[in-house]
């Protein structure tokens, strides 16, 4: 008598469970927190960029990988976006997603993301995110790359991150009423 009772109060709880944890999970942990992110990643001329020095200012992080034709197109929308508000406060960086890993197809060197942003004429700081560590955490939906993500002064992600790229669209056009509000 207690067996079908108790088998259904456990497939109930069990359910109750399932759903709750899918109704409650966040999908964009970061994206989604009013606590700073923090970080710290590498340039690729040695130095290091960290979240602790970015406090103040309002930062933009594209994300993308030097082997992405999409990133192309990015970078320069990119550059334009870091020329349009560079007396504003307003810390731009192009953060590449390529491994450091000499066995992963997605390898680069330091010297090849170099040459790339030359290339592309990329004048703003070059980052390191070995494979996504970073760029994972954001909550860009799907992993899209290339990919945006606004730190307000506070150091917290402001707003959804924007995933993918049109690359027949105006980034500053997009970006400004959201980065005019911060700054």
């Amino acid at each position: 008598m207690f067996k079908p009772r108790l088998h259904l109060f456990i497939g109930f709880a069990l359910a109750f469970v399932v759903t709750g944890a899918q109704v409650f999970a966040p999908t964009h942990a970061i994206a989604q927190a009013s606590q700073p992110v923090n970080f710290s990643l590498r340039s690729v001329d040695g130095g290091a960029i960290s979240s602790e020095m970015l406090r103040g200012d309002v930062v933009v992080l594209a994300f993308g990988a030097s082997w992405l034709p999409l990133s192309r197109a990015q970078v320069q929308g990119v550059q334009k976006l870091a020329d349009e508000y560079a007396d504003r406060n307003l810390r731009v960086y192009w953060v590449s997603t390529d491994s450091e890993s000499t066995k992963s197809k997605n390898y680069a060197t330091d010297e090849q993301l170099r040459a790339f942003a030359h290339r592309n004429q990329l004048k703003i700081a070059v980052l390191r995110d070995p494979d996504g560590a970073l760029f994972k955490r954001m909550g860009v939906e799907r992993n899209v790359l290339p990919a945006l993500v606004i730190i307000n002064k506070d150091g917290v992600v402001d707003g959804p991150p924007i995933g993918g790229l049109d690359p027949d669209g105006d980034l500053i056009k997009q970006l400004a009423p959201r980065l005019n509000k911060l700054l």
